[in-house]
């Protein structure tokens, strides 16, 4: 396949408590609709959309998982493989801010470091406001994660929400091609050393023979190194 012809497609879980808005938002971003009615979502549901970014497509699946304590034991097995997060909560609901730091754990215990965001929704409510903002930025400077404002009845900020994660993923994904070709090129211009093999170690990649001659190198699941596993989307040629 040529590399005009590779898609990216990134796995997005919007994660959070009950009736914050996840529904809501992928509704917004994927089909430009609202609704007032509040329905629980169920387990996990599921929407795509491409959007462009710096010139490259890219497809977003957003993984809407449901925010109560019942399903975690569903929910948590569709962490697995994200690119990345949102975490949401509620302006109006102060213990769906609190519970931020913990859902945030839940999803790295699936999928290590991927790119976050922190998304106080429903800021059209000011006047029920129960989360200050300093509070609210001091929380996302202590996760690591930007802090971004939707109203999704409103749509405000819907959109740079999924574009910022989007630009998160390609800088990723071009940072670990980088280090690939680097990799390939310490690897071409021998001798090699230990040092050298071990960086295509059993234990990170698997090979197969093409039959002409030529190795690919894939990277394999090593514990700690998820961004590595989950953003290379070319496989790694050896001549």
């Amino acid at each position: 396949m040529r590399e005009e012809e590779l898609e990216i497609s990134l796995k997005v879980v919007i994660v959070g408590n009950g009736a914050v808005g996840k529904s809501s938002m992928i509704q917004r971003f994927c089909k430009g609709t609202y609704t007032r009615d509040y329905k629980k979502t169920i387990g996990v549901d599921f929407l795509e959309r491409e959007i462009e970014i710096d010139g490259e497509d890219v497809r977003l699946m957003l993984w809407d998982t449901a925010g109560q304590e019942e399903f975690d034991a569903i929910t948590a097995a569709y962490y697995r493989g994200a690119h990345a997060c949102v975490l949401a909560y509620s302006a109006t609901d102060r213990d769906s801010f609190d519970a931020i730091p913990s859902w945030k754990l839940k999803v790295e215990n699936e999928c290590g470091e991927i790119p976050t965001v922190l998304v106080q929704n429903k800021i059209d409510l000011v006047d029920q406001c129960q989360i200050d903002p300093n509070e609210a930025e001091r929380l996302g400077r202590a996760l690591g994660c930007k802090l971004l404002r939707t109203s999704v009845k409103e749509d405000v900020g819907v959109m740079s929400v999924f574009r910022h994660l989007a630009s998160r993923c390609l800088i990723e994904i071009r940072r670990c091609e980088d280090d690939f070709q680097d990799d390939l090129r310490l690897y071409s211009s021998g001798p090699r050393s230990p040092s050298v093999i071990s960086a295509f170690s059993p234990s990170e990649c698997t090979g197969r023979s093409t039959g002409n001659g030529t190795i690919v190198l894939r990277p394999g699941d090593k514990p700690g190194h998820h961004r590595k596993k989950n953003f290379v989307k070319n496989a790694c040629r050896l001549l």
